[in-house]
């Protein structure tokens, strides 16, 4: 089963990884992550440059360390959590996961991108965040911390999608 939550309103600005990792217990230094799709905003050229490539390939320590040292505006990115067990190899052997005019974030039943991935974080054109998760916890934890926040099943029935 995969739980979700999308956030839109409450926040001033979309997507700031810190608050999302403090919301979700820290629990990406489990995983190892793969960052497809990205626009961000990062000061740092060495980061700027890494976060450019077609795709991006950190553990979660390192994502971490990235986000301690700037926690910069992330406007698109799917930044998808595998086990550490899972090899880059494995992983490359689907299509990577993309945001701009992904449709299946707005069908249901929900499912991730990449079918070996365990979290899925997509910073959304910078005016929302979907998240998506085999672990109610993790959806859990992101919703207890942004309150306006709701579940992505519940809004796509209301608005039709």
């Amino acid at each position: 089963m995969v739980y979700s939550a999308i956030n839109e309103k409450g926040e001033a600005h979309f997507t700031f990884l810190k608050k999302i990792f403090d919301a979700i217990g820290n629990r990406q230094t489990e995983y190892n992550w793969l960052i497809t799709d990205c626009f961000c905003c990062p000061q740092d050229p060495e980061a700027s440059a890494m976060l450019q490539r077609e795709y991006c390939w950190l553990s979660g320590e390192e994502l971490t360390a990235l986000v301690q040292n700037e926690d910069f505006l992330w406007i698109w990115a799917v930044l998808s959590a595998f086990e550490k067990s899972v090899a880059l190899s494995e992983i490359l052997q689907y299509d990577l996961p993309y945001a701009d005019g992904y449709p299946g974030f707005w069908k249901t039943p929900l499912t991730m991108q990449h079918p070996l991935a365990r979290i899925e974080i997509v910073p959304w054109d910078s005016t929302l965040t979907l998240i998506f998760s085999s672990r109610k916890e993790i959806v859990d934890g992101f919703r207890k911390t942004f309150p306006e926040s709701e579940d992505l099943e519940d809004y796509i029935e209301k608005n039709g999608l």
